[in-house]
């Protein structure tokens, strides 16, 4: 048990000495948390990971077996390893993380000696589906950021498997937001399989005494004339696009600032069209298309900058170029009134109001009123680096964006952003502009002011920014407000949400008793979420809550022989835990081989849960699933094997082809309905496929009607392959080589993006790869399929010179 000393500090066996202050709200949190599977409310700032550290250190030391603690983004996972090195007496190599930069087998080698993990949810996902790791003998899982576990995400997955596969298990979910209402709350903890919700706002006096008021201003700004033509401009032309879709009757208003829920339901109806084969619900859904691309850019130009949106008319025109360009793209850009609207943009050199007001709240805080650090966040990373320009010009100022490249700016590594917030911690700059990877969970240092460039329409995220202020003195938030603009209604959106969450949040507080007894009349209809320890010792009374339990340790067990406990702790305790597993080494297991690029579907999880089926996980080149040594299967929607008839790809053959050359046995599943009714393809062309799939490839065809009929087949397969005929299971074959025509067609195809299509055309047109490359722009033309847009793009990449430097 953990103790505290006379000074204020926590003594653990398990906790470095003096390293942790005490703070009676977090023992009291940790205290339930240690008996029961807990959704930890806290404001941002104050401490969720610690009181996940304070059980991870009980129950290694009471438990053994292993901590694992999931956060969703590399650099929280990161963040939080470093912090438990600190303060955990555990040697640091067997505190080890794992992201997708570390390799599946080293994942595998480096889980068996771990006595803490700290990971991305995906990876550890992708390991229990790969069958590389098992959770049999992890003591605590926390679930950091748990607001995310719904829908699809790895947290749900995840917790089914641990409350299904761990000897004894134990969740923490922490949030410092975890729900919009009591429902989406309930949904979370029902998903994560937690029991207790322990809240604790502002108002506690545990938790007043280490906050401060935070000070939310907003500061309205006007658009200059130049903005408003652009904008009046963009508008035109959307309202006239929602005229057509008016008289396609899936839109009863023509208002360019409608909303993204009426334009969702527009493109619900539009399918409904294609869906009954009229033919106009294709043109509609080009135009809806066009306006959701015309929206993008009045908001950029409303809401952020000149520049942003004159970088995203830049990529737009480059779409169009193309030769895979859409007609949405292609009609956008010729229409005069855009073409109009981009010259404005282009010519534009004053700044967008926000700009000058995001300078003068600056000057505010870190000159008149000698502040030390200011955050600027911005949804768009084009305004980041601009303002991280503009405002460089008179503070010192960094960007901090995310790892992905996108459309044309480089993101940060970890380790670049890692350095970037030490840098800012240490006083090296004044101002970080953040896009929202610095939102949620990062140990950002405590600022003098927040500024929202925009607002924020969720209260989530509002909630997340706002908690990097405030912490040790009073903060400052000011949110930048474009009149008469969408801002205004993602700013009162973003009020009434947060006005909820509160009082969502002061209710549960208020009747945690009763949100408790239904998540527990939830839990008892799933035997798999069984909390009983195998003799009849229910959890609750074993380790019972709060404060003074957890608190009043006293060191009697540990007095002279600390580094034995620190040592051994996951000795005996642990090698009991995992004798008391439900399994049976001798019992009988089927195995299915699932390629990596299936994991988008849900198949391969909902193979991994099932009693008696093991997954393996591996980059196959022939195949999707590997059943026994004869037999693999390849998978195909009606979808995409409609496609294959229609789109002139012969993938799906060649795939199959190959398939058939490494397995005695190949197997092709079409999954889904109306296999003859849901494309306008002739019944004949499908009959032919389907012959040529069982005569030419000798490939037995078997229809499934959704996802989960494929799983149920798949088993099925390999059961009565392992099992009944006894064969082992073996992955072979590899992609053939292409031919000399595949590999003229691939040559043409990829310049200029032309596609194998038009390769071919060109290709039976000029006879050779060279005479394509040589041919002059007008007979390009004569080739169907190839207008003067591909013409052109095709001679200026042909007969460019080349510079190396990118342009």
């Amino acid at each position: 048990m953990a103790a505290t000393d006379d000074v204020g500090r926590i003594d653990h066996p398990l906790l470095t000495p003096d390293f942790l202050e005490q703070r009676r709200y977090q023992l009291e949190l940790a205290g339930t948390a240690k008996a029961a599977h807990t959704l930890v409310c806290l404001p941002t700032g104050l401490g969720k990971t610690t009181v996940s550290l304070l059980v991870t250190a009980e129950r290694l030391n009471e438990v053994g077996g292993k901590a694992l603690m999931l956060a969703p983004t590399k650099p929280l996972v990161q963040q939080h390893a470093e912090f438990y090195r600190e303060a955990l007496r555990i040697p640091e190599e067997e505190i080890v993380v794992f992201t997708g930069d570390v390799s599946p087998d080293d994942r595998a080698e480096l889980w068996d000696s771990a006595r803490v993990v700290i990971a991305t949810p995906q990876v550890v996902e992708n390991d229990l589906v790969g069958n590389r790791i098992s959770l049999s003998d992890v003591t605590h899982l926390t679930f950091d950021e748990c607001h995310r576990a719904t829908g699809d995400y790895a947290y749900v997955y995840i917790a089914e498997r641990y409350h299904a596969d761990a000897a004894d298990p134990l969740v923490t979910g922490m949030s410092a937001s975890p729900g919009g209402d009591e429902e989406e709350i309930l949904q979370v903890c029902e998903n994560l399989g937690l029991t207790e919700v322990e809240v604790m706002t502002e108002e506690d006096a545990d938790v007043d005494e280490f906050t401060h008021d935070t000070d939310v201003q907003w500061e309205r700004v006007d658009l200059p004339e130049e903005i408003l033509e652009i904008r009046e401009l963009l508008n035109e032309v959307i309202t006239e696009r929602l005229e057509d879709l008016k008289e396609l009757g899936v839109t009863n208003t023509t208002q360019p600032d409608l909303s993204q829920k009426k334009l969702n339901g527009m493109r619900a109806e539009l399918q409904k069209l294609i869906n009954n084969d009229q033919s106009e619900g294709y043109q509609g859904m080009s135009t809806h298309a066009e306006v959701m691309k015309l929206r993008r850019a009045v908001e950029l130009v409303e809401t952020q900058s000149v520049e942003s949106v004159r970088r995203y008319f830049e990529r737009q025109r480059e779409d169009a170029r193309s030769s895979g360009a859409s007609k949405a793209s292609q009609r956008m850009v010729s229409d005069p009134r855009v073409r109009r609207a981009m010259r404005k943009a282009d010519t534009y050199d004053g700044l967008h109001p926000k700009f000058s007001q995001a300078r003068i709240m600056l000057a505010q805080t870190l000159g008149i009123g000698e502040g030390e650090r200011v955050i600027v966040f911005t949804e768009s990373r084009d305004t980041a680096e601009a303002l991280t320009e503009f405002l460089g010009e008179s503070f010192e100022t960094r960007k901090f964006v995310g790892q992905g490249d996108k459309e044309g700016s480089d993101g940060m590594t970890q380790k670049q952003q890692q350095e970037r917030l030490e840098a800012f911690r240490n006083g090296e700059f004044e101002v970080l502009v953040s896009t929202s990877v610095a939102e949620e969970g990062l140990d950002v240092p405590e600022v003098d002011l927040v500024l929202f460039y925009e607002p924020v329409p969720t209260a989530i995220r509002s909630i997340q920014r706002k908690g990097r202020t405030g912490r040790q003195a009073e903060g400052k938030v000011v949110v930048l407000l474009a009149e008469d603009t969408r801002d205004e209604a993602f700013f009162w959106i973003a009020r009434r949400r947060e006005q909820e969450m509160e009082d969502e949040l002061r209710k549960l507080k208020g009747v945690a008793d009763e949100v408790e007894e239904e998540l527990d009349d939830a839990q008892q209809s799933l035997t798999a979420f069984d909390t009983d320890d195998g003799d009849g010792e229910a959890r609750e009374e074993r380790l019972s809550p709060g404060l003074d339990d957890f608190a009043d340790a006293g060191d009697e067990e540990n007095d002279g022989d600390e580094t034995a406990d620190i040592e051994n702790g996951d000795g005996a305790a642990a090698e009991g835990i995992v004798a008391t597993a439900d399994s049976d080494p001798d019992e009988e297991e089927i195995e299915i081989v699932v390629d990596q690029r299936e994991l988008d579907s849900p198949i391969a999880k909902e193979l991994s849960r099932r009693e008696g089926v093991r997954t393996r996980l591996e980059t196959l080149e022939v195949g999707d699933y590997v059943l026994s040594d004869r037999v693999a299967v390849e998978r195909k929607s009606v979808a995409d094997f409609l496609d294959t008839l229609t789109g002139g790809d012969r993938s799906m053959f060649e795939q199959v082809g190959d398939l058939s050359r490494a397995y005695a046995r190949p197997v092709v599943i079409l999954e889904g309905e109306d296999l003859y009714g849901e494309r306008n393809v002739h019944p004949n062309a499908i009959r032919g496929a389907l012959s040529s799939l069982a005569i030419d490839f000798d490939a037995s065809v078997l229809r499934t009607e959704d996802e989960d009929d494929t799983a149920d087949l798949l088993e099925v397969v390999a059961g009565r392959e392992q099992e009944e005929s006894d064969r082992e299971v073996s992955v072979h074959g590899e992609k053939s080589g292409k031919t000399l025509a595949e590999q003229q067609e691939y040559v043409v195809g990829s310049v200029a993006d032309i596609g194998p299509v038009t390769a071919r055309a060109l290709l039976e047109e000029f006879k050779t790869v060279e005479a394509v490359m040589t041919a002059k722009k007008e007979d390009l033309m004569d080739v169907d399929g190839i207008g003067e847009v591909t013409a052109d793009r095709l001679r200026e990449v042909v007969g460019s010179e080349y510079t190396g430097d990118g342009s």
